[in-house]
């Protein structure tokens, strides 16, 4: 059994800024919320926030600069999923640009590999903790295999795979969120979207803190 970890992890989130057909992401409003009000968790050692510029040419340089003398533990990566109804939890990362869309510059890479990395990266969020702890407060959860081919699949390899400079987090993984707002049109409010948040959070403190060696479901 893994030793108990007695140090508070240094956990870092992410967020993205708008991008083409999507004028506001929710992603941006959590992550400047975390970071203007600091969540009180128990176990939580310090939290660093980013909001990343939907750009493929820049997205390494930026993740450098978010764990740029931080060395996070514990990566949580969130994105905005137009056609989401709940908390998705991805469990794979794709290592290829396949499928990729024009970015915010107006570019678009080669079907390539994203980084020297396997071709797929699973997870190692504890996501079957997420899911319960989720649940347990009512806010939906979704499962994915695959994060797409726009930036949130980018990030989320990148992460996985110690691609970037002061990124190598024991624990990473990415999840997308729907829409948020007020009515029956929206799957969330933007209250549910930081409890949701913020229960994620909880749990991957609470798993790390364990010194469980968590994988994805």
């Amino acid at each position: 059994m893994s030793a108990v970890h007695e140090a508070a992890p240094r956990v870092l989130v992410t967020g993205f800024g708008p991008f083409p057909g999507a004028a506001v992401n929710p992603t941006q409003a959590l992550v400047e919320g975390l970071r203007t009000d600091p969540p009180n968790l128990d176990g939580l050692g310090s939290l660093r926030t980013a909001i990343l510029d939907v750009e493929y040419a820049t997205i390494g340089g930026q993740l450098s600069g978010a764990a740029a003398g931080f060395d996070p533990d514990i990566a949580v990566h969130f994105g905005l999923a137009n056609e989401c109804r709940g908390f998705r939890l991805e469990k794979t990362a794709r290592n290829s640009h396949a499928g990729a869309r024009t970015d915010n510059a107006g570019a678009l890479p080669a079907a390539a590999t994203i980084c020297e990395a396997p071709a797929t990266l699973s997870s190692s969020l504890p996501l079957q903790e997420i899911a319960v702890a989720l649940a347990a407060k009512d806010l939906p959860v979704e499962w994915s295999d695959d994060a797409g081919g726009y930036l949130c699949n980018a990030v989320f390899t990148l992460s996985r795979a110690g691609a970037c400079d002061g990124l190598a987090p024991a624990m990473s993984g990415f999840v997308h969120v729907p829409l948020v707002g007020e009515g029956p049109d929206f799957a969330m409010s933007a209250d549910g979207l930081r409890e949701g948040a913020l229960t994620i959070l909880a749990a991957c403190v609470a798993a790390w803190r364990s010194g469980r060696g968590v994988a994805g479901a």
